[in-house]
């Protein structure tokens, strides 16, 4: 009965997520980021994100990298870089970010966050909406390129 019981025990173990408040030095995956912030909503999920930029795009003042082609996949993670991080950006990588960006391996330290966005019409929300999981740049040094 006790052999029974521990491999019980150390299946369960095996099975545990990471804590949402634990930041390690680990990589995360863009899917295990949606999933995590998803759980952790409307709070956050801290640590170091790494994929490889599939899609680089200026929306207004701010640059999307967004792990996935299609920004609006369930799937993808966008990181939404804030117009005050852009000019050091550009001394590091410069001018035209999105081609520095574009098709590289990049890694960068933040919190994971769910963002409901609302589709409009004439500039009014329809009622229908989805979620897509930002990481928010504000310094230039939460983001290198690694490859």
């Amino acid at each position: 009965m006790r052999v029974l019981l521990g491999l019980g025990l150390c299946f369960l173990s095996a099975c545990q997520t990471v804590p949402q408040n634990s930041r390690t030095d680990q990589v995360i995956s863009p899917a295990l980021a949606v999933m995590a912030a998803a759980d952790a909503a409307p709070a956050g999920f801290p640590g170091t994100f790494g994929f490889r930029v599939m899609r680089a795009d200026f929306v207004g003042p701010r640059l999307f990298l967004n792990s996935y082609p299609d920004y609006r996949d369930q799937r993808n993670l966008s990181i939404a870089i804030e117009p005050r991080a852009i000019p050091a950006l550009r001394n590091a990588f410069g001018q035209d970010l999105k081609s520095a960006f574009m098709n590289h391996d990049i890694r960068v330290q933040g919190i994971a966050r769910r963002r409901r966005i609302d589709f409009t019409t004439d500039g009014r929300p329809t009622g229908k909406y989805y979620y897509q999981t930002h990481v928010i740049v504000t310094e230039a040094e939460q983001i290198r390129v690694v490859g």
